[in-house]
């Protein structure tokens, strides 16, 4: 083998074991998030020559930066909508990598009646950039987009204090905002923010750092968004592995495939299969390319068991020492999706996981004002509103809070009718006892129901499939 294809194959490792930053950019109309990510695309030399030429005719022909200058926004603003208002209206993806970290950079609209466009982009984000203007500071869309930021769980914030050209640079009014934003964040309880003065349109803080904030001393954006650490925010601790389908290829294999949504797990390993609370080890972890000594999230692996232990899609497979919440009843924090509003006597369909029950709406406790953050009282939800409920499912879950693991606290509500999403949902805690190893079955005497003891094989095969569906009872002979 040539010295040149050792070299290239060097880099291809290389680059293939960069680790992925997922991030979203927010805040009001104008305050110029697609020209920031356009900026961090162009003067990173992520662009090819085709993309760039391609910049220059559009920015002649619908640019909004003035005559002879590119309009970077249009790189990420590509609906026709979007480009004759000068709004971003969809969520944009635009993936691109450094030498140091790959990233996927997800621009969202700053329009409050694109709220669930926003939810949708920030669903698996590590990261937000909210940006303000300089020259209006924190408004009621920057409170808006940072409480809708700390319900996604997203743990870091870089508040972008964009346009600082236009008041020559002034560090004065940068501190005051900056002030009165980690204020907030502190309320909403995100504590890891990062704060930048910028010039998007020319570039200062984006890629480089700016000789026009000498006051400045932190590193430019890019920079920060190589090396923000983000091996932490995923949970290693609670090992869940809700499992997808049961591989049966021959009589001598049966594995149960799946995503792992939390944790790691290793061969030898003791595990439990709930909600039959059976206990096995675990034999190998098999994928395409060949066993494995151990997998972690978010992997897609085949389990395989030195017991038989009949385990099916929906189920999940955990350590006995660390059990999720089982149970059906359940507070959550809601955003509606659908055009149409709630209706309460409607059941909807819950996906969770590998798991879909049909669920009810039982109480609204509160629908928060996202641009207040005030609680009020509701009896029903519109699209793009927010709120805590109360809910009930027909199936038992197995759950852990939002806050706590994204993967398996999270869900959303699907109209049986229509098919449309009509909600998300974020697990704030069970409403019942859940620990399964405390739940006290009810006993049923069948010679008081009038059961006479030859039909007793048979009642009991139906307990065993209401058990399958999480309904335990014990049978009294």
């Amino acid at each position: 083998m040539s010295e040149q294809n050792i070299d290239i194959k060097a880099f291809l490792d290389a680059d293939e074991k960069k680790d992925l930053l997922r991030l979203l950019t927010a805040g009001s109309v104008d305050d110029g998030k697609s020209t920031l990510i356009g900026r961090l695309l162009f003067d990173s030399k992520k662009l090819y020559e085709d993309q760039l030429s391609a910049l220059e005719k559009d920015s002649k022909r619908v640019g909004n930066a003035g005559a002879g200058e590119i309009d970077y926004a249009l790189l990420l603003d590509g609906l026709k909508a979007e480009r004759e208002e000068g709004i971003t209206i969809d969520v944009a993806y635009r993936y691109f990598s450094t030498n140091a970290r790959k990233f996927i950079i997800a621009d969202t609209p700053g329009h409050e009646q694109y709220t669930r466009n926003m939810i949708t982009g920030g669903s698996t984000a590590n990261l937000a950039i909210i940006l303000v203007d300089c020259r209006t500071g924190v408004i009621t869309q920057t409170r808006r987009h940072t409480f809708l930021v700390s319900l996604l769980g997203i743990k870091h914030i870089v508040l972008a204090v964009n346009k600082m050209d236009l008041i020559d640079f002034d560090k004065e009014t940068y501190d005051k905002i900056t002030q009165e934003y980690l204020e907030l964040a502190h309320k909403l309880g995100v504590e890891d923010v990062t704060c930048f003065p910028l010039s998007a349109r020319d570039g200062d803080n984006v890629v480089e750092k700016s000789s026009r904030t000498p006051w400045y001393e932190g590193p430019a954006l890019l920079d920060f968004l190589e090396n923000v650490p983000i091996h932490r925010d995923r949970n290693m601790a609670d090992f869940r592995f809700p499992v997808q389908y049961v591989l049966r290829p021959n009589l001598d294999f049966r594995g149960f495939c799946g995503k792992i949504a939390s944790g790691v797990i290793r061969k030898g390993d003791e595990i439990v299969a709930l909600p039959s609370m059976k206990k096995s080890h675990v034999k190998s972890i098999v994928t395409y390319e060949g066993e494995l000594e151990e997998a972690f999230c978010p992997q897609c692996v085949t389990i395989t068991l030195e017991d038989e232990i009949d385990i099916s899609r929906g189920e999940m497979i955990v350590r006995p020492d660390n059990v999720p919440n089982v149970g059906r009843h359940f507070e959550t924090m809601l955003v509606w999706m659908d055009e149409e509003p709630l209706d309460r006597n409607k059941q909807f369909f819950l996906k969770h996981n590998t798991n879909t029950t049909r669920a009810t709406l039982d109480k609204i406790d509160y629908k928060v004002d996202v641009n207040t953050l005030e609680k009020s009282e509701t009896d029903t939800f519109k699209l793009n509103e927010i709120g805590r409920v109360q809910i009930t499912t027909a199936k038992t879950l197995f759950f852990d809070a939002y806050k706590d693991n994204k993967a398996t606290g999270a869900f959303i509500l699907i109209d049986p009718i229509t098919n449309n999403t009509s909600a998300v949902g974020m697990i704030v805690q069970p409403l019942e006892e859940n620990d399964i190893n405390q739940i006290q079955l009810p006993t049923v005497d069948l010679t008081k129901l009038g059961i006479s003891a030859e039909h007793y094989e048979a009642v009991e095969k139906v307990v065993k499939d209401l058990a399958r569906q999480g309904l335990e009872i014990v049978v009294v002979k």
